[in-house]
């Protein structure tokens, strides 16, 4: 790989608790590109500018998706904690092409089967249920037993999983984005449940997504359907459950959000917006792949080389957010948090993921109104992943209340 000037950065190990002041170091010793290394300093390229991202994620002809096409492969060693993300997979998040517009549109129509009406009126029962749990105690950690369980429990209900296949699947899932030595091992657990997920719903169809992709006209065999399956999870449940961890600590921790807790359903979606530009669920992914030679923000790009996409450092990036202005403030819709291009989230899951987080914050709101946080706002801890911004726990008191019943 070729390195311009300076030293990569590791991307591993110390210093990624403080991931703004990580970017911004980069950004004055490197630019908006940024030579880096992976576990086993495995080297890459981290983008971190924000129209150097949005030119990456705009032309896939140039940088492309298929991780086959790697360069560094013969560095890799076989249980590498990173395997997960990158080993080539017959899914929409490999596919390049004809082939994965044909992915796409088969995962955008089987979510898009779920009744919008009936999906918030799950999303609504699901939290209820949750909350049920815990409101007579006066006190919760948000996160672990609320905003961590909520995506999961709806996926599981999408996929047609009852609850306790489905949290293990989550739990195994949260594995993998930790990134640590268990990482290989978790990835097989979830695909072999999704295995005999798939050979149930082959002999007895339901009204849910695993059916819905079984008879898709994309015509998928049971590897498409397990490694189809595995992408859609991983999207939607860790970073939504980071999205809404990560709001809830907004407003429990800013004078802004904390004054207007009861009925503040304007400030709910103000605050998980904010959110998406300043503490983005999905801090960087990995990736894309030079098709050829490249130059990008005079770094020279070989033909197999790994870019990684910063989507949060580059949605905090001073070119777009000038000192006294911040892109966060209204509506601003603009941020990459979602990706872009082709391969950005499927509309369908932008929707979904959506869904779960309004109707999370709202209802726990709606029926924890004097929330309050219990501890320092200072000494809520964020997880130390390189992949995911999300809190470690956030512990909550409120004033005990009687659950309700849920049918």
């Amino acid at each position: 790989m070729s390195v311009d000037t300076g030293s990569p950065v590791r991307l591993y190990g110390s210093g990624l608790d403080d991931p703004s002041a990580l970017y911004r170091s980069m950004r004055e010793e490197h630019g908006p590109v940024v030579p880096v290394l992976l576990e086993g300093d495995v080297p890459a390229w981290l983008v971190i500018g924000y129209r150097e991202l949005h030119h990456v994620l705009s032309t896939p002809s140039v940088f492309a998706r298929d991780p086959r096409r790697w360069n560094a492969w013969d560095r890799v060693p076989e249980n590498w904690p990173l395997l997960p993300v990158l080993v080539p997979l017959p899914n929409l998040l490999s596919a390049e092409g004809e082939d994965h517009r044909r992915r796409a549109e088969a995962v955008n129509d089987a979510l898009n089967g779920a009744d919008p009406h009936e999906l918030r009126t799950v999303t609504a029962r699901i939290a209820d249920r949750l909350i049920d749990g815990f409101c007579g105690s006066g006190g919760a950690d948000l996160r672990t037993q609320y905003a961590e369980r909520l995506p999961s429990l709806l996926l599981c209900w999408m996929y047609g999983l009852d609850d306790d296949r489905g949290e293990d699947i989550a739990s195994a899932l949260t594995t993998v984005f930790n990134a640590g030595p268990e990482s290989v091992e978790a990835h097989g657990r979830i695909a072999a449940a999704f295995g005999g997920l798939i050979a149930e719903r082959r002999e007895r169809p339901g009204p849910d997504v695993v059916s819905r992709l079984i008879a898709h006209p994309a015509g998928y065999g049971d590897e498409d359907l397990v490694a189809e399956l595995v992408a859609i999870l991983g999207g939607a449940h860790q970073t939504t459950t980071e999205w809404i961890g990560n709001a809830l600590r907004l407003m429990l921790t800013d004078d802004r959000f904390s004054a207007s807790l009861s009925g503040a359903r304007s400030s709910v979606r103000e605050a998980l917006v904010e959110v998406l530009w300043e503490d983005s669920p999905s801090q960087m992914n990995a990736g894309r792949f030079a098709a050829h030679d490249v130059e990008l923000a005079d770094r020279i790009i070989r033909e197999g080389d790994l870019l990684l996409l910063g989507f949060a450092a580059a949605n905090q990036d001073p070119w777009l957010n000038p000192p006294g202005r911040s892109a966060a403030a209204g509506t601003n819709h603009a941020h990459l948090s979602f990706s872009h291009g082709e391969h950005g989230c499927p509309h369908a899951a932008r929707g979904l993921a959506e869904v779960m987080a309004v109707t999370a914050v709202e209802v726990l709101l709606d029926r924890l109104p004097d929330l309050e946080l219990a501890i320092p706002a200072e000494e809520v801890q964020w997880r130390p992943s390189p992949w995911v911004r999300g809190v470690v726990s956030l512990p909550a008191t409120f004033t005990p209340t009687t659950p309700h019943t849920v049918l």
